[in-house]
């Protein structure tokens, strides 16, 4: 019998210590952007322990990544401009795609209640079932485009996690969703407010900065999410300079994460420093040039778009266009957000230099590209006034 205790005693540590392996390599994949790696060592994990919500709440969050990165929503411009929560343009993911999330979701969520029903102060199941809904919520926004089931999955995810604080107050992790649910709350315009399932959350864009900070500097699991929040809400609030301090402790950790470089560059450039800025955006033409792991795959029309953006900024315009005629040439190569952009900044550029008919033509191309993009709103605007830069 004693022999039989060990030997099962030490097949589950074995057993967790591959599992922990594969959570390992996965989360690597996953801030990395390899999202189908990120995904298959998640799904390996979930089949050696098919009873753990958290395993199944990693592949759907690796799945919703994975369309986010596709649709270009993983840049910090995500919480930029006067109400990005309620226009991201919608992204359209396969039938296959959606059923596989929703049923990763899906079995998370059931774990959770299972797991609840005998104990409802079980934190670890309270706290995997408030990932499942903020899961959940960036698909129902960024997929489903059903805002308000969003912004009520993301505030019942808020009341779970507030049940564990209550309960285990040292638990510094379930404070991220209370942070990043206070922020985008007090983002919102007060007719939003008032919807029935916010009632008794007010929002409070400060203090939920505090939070998501506090995590950043002492989580455990959240710390680098934490991180990754606060540099888009720091682009988001015009405060680069402390945005920069992250990118930099990120990128040290995930090289191969070539967004956090885009990220460097307009951080520099929002601070004044056309030099760093371009030279961020150089540095990664060279490492795709070099053929890095995590660069081979960028499009060069991405690149374009970011020296152009630069460019279009600093008044380089012959440059600055040189680049987005570039980035419209191959819109296959561009996720949507980009290409309307591209169209847009042409269409501006047209203007200052006093061509306006080339102009005109620009936005009409922008509109046409992708109506509902904000980029589209804005060049309606200049079909009637052309575009002048806002003195300093």
């Amino acid at each position: 019998m004693g022999r039989l205790l060990a030997a099962a005693l030490v097949a589950a540590a074995t057993l967790a210590a591959q599992q922990n392996r594969l959570v390992e390599r996965g989360f690597d994949h996953f801030y990395n952007l390899e999202y189908p790696q990120a995904i298959a060592e998640f799904e390996r994990a979930a089949k050696l322990n098919p009873s753990s919500p958290d395993l199944h709440n990693y592949l759907a969050e690796a799945i919703v990544f994975q369309e986010m990165l596709r649709g270009g929503a993983l840049e910090s411009e995500l919480v930029t401009g006067n109400n990005p929560f309620l226009r991201r343009p919608k992204l359209n993911p396969g039938a296959a795609t959606e059923k596989r999330f929703t049923d990763a979701i899906g079995t998370a969520m059931a774990l959770s209640g299972e797991r609840l029903r005998r104990d409802p102060r079980d934190t670890g199941a309270l706290y995997a079932l408030g990932i499942s809904y903020g899961l959940r919520a960036n698909w129902n926004f960024l997929v489903r485009k059903a805002w308000r089931d969003a912004l009520r999955d993301a505030t019942t995810g808020r009341k779970l996690h507030n049940q564990i604080s209550a309960i285990d107050t040292s638990n510094v992790d379930a404070r991220l969703t209370q942070g990043l649910h206070d922020y985008i709350v007090g983002s919102l315009p007060w007719t939003y407010r008032m919807l029935g399932f916010l009632v008794g959350f007010r929002g409070d864009k400060d203090k939920g900065i505090r939070t998501v900070q506090f995590v950043a500097r002492s989580g455990n699991i959240n710390r680098v999410d934490a991180e990754i929040f606060l540099c888009a809400i720091y682009r988001r609030e015009n405060q680069p300079r402390m945005a920069l301090a992250l990118v930099a402790d990120l990128l040290r950790r995930f090289p191969r994460n070539y967004l956090l470089r885009f990220e460097e560059s307009q951080m520099y450039s929002m601070i004044g420093d056309k030099q760093r800025a371009l030279g961020a955006v150089e540095k990664i033409a060279e490492l795709k040039r070099s053929g890095a792991p995590g660069y081979v795959n960028v499009p060069w029309e991405k690149i374009r778009f970011q020296s152009g953006t630069i460019q279009f900024w600093y008044n380089d315009l012959d440059r600055a266009l040189e680049n987005m005629q570039q980035v419209t040439a191959s819109p296959g190569e561009v996720d949507l957000n980009t290409g309307v952009q591209a169209w847009l900044r042409i269409g501006q550029i047209y203007d200052l230099t006093n061509q306006r008919a080339k102009a005109m033509e620009a936005y009409q191309k922008a509109i046409a590209y992708a109506p509902q993009a904000d980029a589209a709103r804005e060049s309606r605007r200049y079909l009637s006034s052309p575009y002048r830069r806002e003195k300093m």
